[in-house]
């Protein structure tokens, strides 16, 4: 990993909430290093906040979360959404309706595109392309290891080589530029067609951005680790700091923060391209929320998929390269119970 502190294994957190008549629902939840240490922060302030609400009440319950976490709380940008996704399962499942239905269904499938992790060299990458394009996904990004500015482009240039002209390509350096780089690199992706160039700046240097975009014709993507989706997104949008935004019930504040910023793109015709959640039930959330807006081009999945792909009882429902959406109540697939208590390290 780019951040030197690369190990083994990935913490996650499971949230559930239990109903007074003994109905519940499980999620995932992101837990950056620790997850003793995210468990026991959401355990202390979401719990009792949200004990003795109705399920139901889920706007209610945002906005009441919103106030509440600006005075004393300020939680981690991970810790709301997994309960938020609890209460609109147990409101798809109870209206015997799968989730992206109940929220408004727009399309029965979307296509699937992979991420890299940060790998080696360009033949390292342009190997993985491949991999990827003869799996029959859709589309393949680059998450480069910013690092020099002349190897990252190496390594774009050397996997559109790979995989020709018509397959379609991103870049996400994950802000390790200079405005000046970020242009240089925008200017070598539009010779070689990539679709858009993600998080060239960090996600709050909105002056950069906002030049950045205005400078470039490749389509300048970005906001996923921006707090308080969608405010702080709105003068994104509204300033053209970016061409299209990122939202994901992991970081976003769940299946109703997600919908919030998708909305808002919609209205400004921006694209709000659903980001990868890492884990699969959560990226399971993430194909209902695909099913339920228009404004996302792709379903996110890092690659290798094999390396992310526990969690659940069964795969998640993609064939050629398309994930099609569930048609059975809830989630449509069940988390896996058995990994879940095997890996428990402590209940809050």
């Amino acid at each position: 990993m780019r951040d030197g502190q690369g190990r083994a294994g990935l913490d996650y957190l499971v949230y559930t909430v239990t109903t007074d008549c003994g109905r519940e629902a499980s999620m995932f939840g992101f837990a950056g290093r620790s997850a003793l240490g995210a468990g026991h922060l959401a355990a202390a302030s979401l719990r009792p906040f949200f004990v003795g609400r109705p399920v139901l009440d889920r706007e209610a319950a945002w906005h009441d979360w919103r106030t509440a976490d600006r005075w004393w709380h300020h939680l981690p940008i991970y810790s709301y959404g997994p309960v938020d996704c609890c209460l609109w399962i147990l409101g798809a499942e109870a209206a015997g309706q799968p989730l992206w239905r109940y929220i408004g269904g727009a399309r029965a499938e979307v296509p699937v595109y992979a991420s890299s992790l940060v790998l080696p060299d360009a033949a390292a990458y342009a190997a993985e392309a491949l991999a990827v394009k003869a799996a029959g996904l859709k589309a393949y990004k680059i998450h480069p290891p910013g690092k020099s500015l002349a190897a990252d482009i190496e390594i774009h240039r050397a996997v559109r080589d790979a995989v020709g002209a018509d397959f379609p390509l991103m870049s996400d350096p994950v802000a390790p530029y200079t405005l000046d780089e970020a242009v240089r690199l925008g200017r070598e992706l539009e010779r070689l067609d990539y679709l858009w160039l993600e998080e060239p700046l960090p996600d709050e240097s909105f002056g950069a951005l906002r030049e950045a975009t205005r400078i470039l014709d490749i389509p300048v993507i970005g906001t996923e680790v921006l707090p308080k989706h969608p405010y702080s997104v709105a003068e994104c949008l509204a300033t053209r700091v970016v061409d299209g935004v990122r939202a994901d019930p992991s970081w976003s504040g769940g299946v109703t923060g997600t919908l919030k910023t998708a909305r808002l793109a919609e209205a400004f015709h921006a694209p709000c391209e659903l980001h990868t959640t890492i884990f699969q039930p959560l990226e399971l959330v993430n194909l209902h929320l695909n099913g339920a807006v228009t404004n996302s081009r792709y379903l996110e999945l890092l690659w290798p998929r094999e390396t992310f792909g526990f969690g659940l009882t069964a795969p998640l429902p993609i064939t050629d390269g398309i994930a099609r959406m569930p048609e059975t109540p809830g989630l449509g697939i069940a988390l896996d119970r058995d990994l879940i208590e095997n890996d428990t390290l402590e209940v809050l």
